[in-house]
């Protein structure tokens, strides 16, 4: 953002409170982050303006503007949560825990919102248990389906909660991951959580945590895809506007950082001495005041600043620089930094329906994994980093190194 002063900057309206939203870190001008192109789509490229602000009221950090879900979450989203070891592991280890701490009932019910390929209920499934997931992206619904998976193919929200209350019954567990920080409609979402939950069951969710954010100075996780950026105060202040109450929160290490909240309905559990821990540690560290804000913005700036000059003084050493990972995050990072393929010769990427496209906005070529013929690669898939070096061990030997950007701008051999 521009140093305006704090009566000059953007404001909005909260959407979890509904008091006023105060910008203070602008990424400007961004695609959509997981829309990979063909050459023939970049003319109609659609864009929006990517700002995001802080409530005023209950500290809630949100987009200011919000992108139509149909466009984000479409036939073709190309994301596959099964694409990596480490989070299959993740949601293994999860549906287990689940399962024997959550539903043990004589017919237990797990129904998860944007279940993806199926990565968890699989678990589930495999053990004999009622299911259910949301998963309004058409393809990789399709793969959880392959599975034998119960999977229905709308947007999960009060409607479709009620439908499903009538038809199964409630919900011992209402699971989401990666999910609930995408949905602007929190009212609709907390409303159809009340319809379809049981009087003692639990809303289970994780997402990226803003502590970790702002600490490894990670403003790649703010994209279209991730509207709000949740701290454990801002959601206990949103269960409690739902009748709801935060009764237990989790510190992850997976995607950068992330916190698993637990919530049931108020005056059922009692709350883990691990919540008011951790509300505890984010008034210490001022988490969504806008003096550590405004500190995270400079500090992205910074990184924008020594990252440019990085690929710019290589590029004049004749050195060449691949992107490895052609992740939703990547667009946030090549765009507002202005990366482009003068700067970044190609990404390499598994994922089938990104190869042989561009990336979002900067229009970078993304290619199959294969040999790393590179000086430098540039790790937009930071958060796996340990499992893609132990991977790469080819492009070490033969001299390559990796650029990081998180939490600064280094070189690992």
């Amino acid at each position: 953002m521009t140093d305006a002063s704090p009566a000059d900057r953007p404001t909005t309206t909260c959407r979890a409170c509904g008091r006023t939203v105060v910008g203070f870190l602008d990424l400007g001008r961004q695609p959509l982050s997981d829309h990979f192109l063909t050459g023939a789509e970049t003319a109609g490229e659609y864009f929006f303006h990517l700002s995001v602000g802080a409530c005023q009221g209950c500290t809630m950090v949100q987009l200011m503007a919000e992108v139509p879900r149909e466009r984000m979450f479409r036939e073709d989203y190309p994301y596959y949560s099964s694409g990596s070891s480490v989070m299959q592991k993740h949601f293994t280890d999860t549906a287990r825990e689940l399962l024997d701490g959550e539903a043990t009932g004589p017919d237990p019910f797990v129904v998860e919102i944007g279940c993806n390929d199926g990565v968890l209920l699989r678990t589930v499934h495999e053990a004999g248990v009622r299911h259910l997931g949301f998963e309004p992206s058409g393809k990789v619904a399709d793969v959880a389906r392959s599975k034998g998976l119960r999977v229905r193919g709308d947007f999960f929200e009060e409607g479709t909660a009620r439908e499903i209350r009538a038809s199964d019954g409630p919900a011992d567990v209402i699971f989401a991951a990666n999910t609930i920080c995408h949905i602007p409609y929190l009212d609709s979402i907390f409303g159809g959580v009340d319809a379809l939950l049981g009087e003692d069951g639990v809303f289970v969710f994780e997402d990226p945590y803003l502590g970790d954010i702002l600490a490894k100075t990670s403003f790649d996780q703010i994209y279209d895809e991730h509207f709000f950026l949740f701290s454990a105060r801002a959601v206990q202040t949103l269960a409690a506007r739902f009748g709801f109450e935060l009764v237990d929160v989790r510190r992850l290490p997976v995607h950068g950082g992330e916190v698993r909240y637990t919530i049931a309905r108020a005056g059922r559990r009692a709350p883990s001495s691990r919540v008011a821990e951790l509300i505890a540690e984010e008034e210490v560290t001022g988490v969504a005041t806008m003096a550590r804000l405004e500190r995270f913005a400079a500090d992205v700036r910074a990184v924008r600043e020594d990252l440019v000059a990085l690929l710019t003084r290589l590029k004049a050493d004749g050195k060449r620089v691949v992107g490895y990972g052609a992740t939703a995050k990547s667009a946030t990072v090549t765009n507002f930094c202005g990366i482009g393929p003068e700067l970044v010769s190609w990404v390499t990427d598994t994922t089938p329906a990104k190869q042989g496209r561009l990336t979002p906005g900067t229009h970078i070529p993304v290619r199959p994994a294969g040999e790393l013929t590179a000086d430098y690669a540039l790790l937009f898939a930071w958060n796996h980093a340990d499992e893609i070096m132990a991977k790469e061990q080819a492009f070490r030997r033969a001299g390559g190194k990796w650029i990081l950007y998180v939490p600064r701008v280094h070189v690992r051999d």
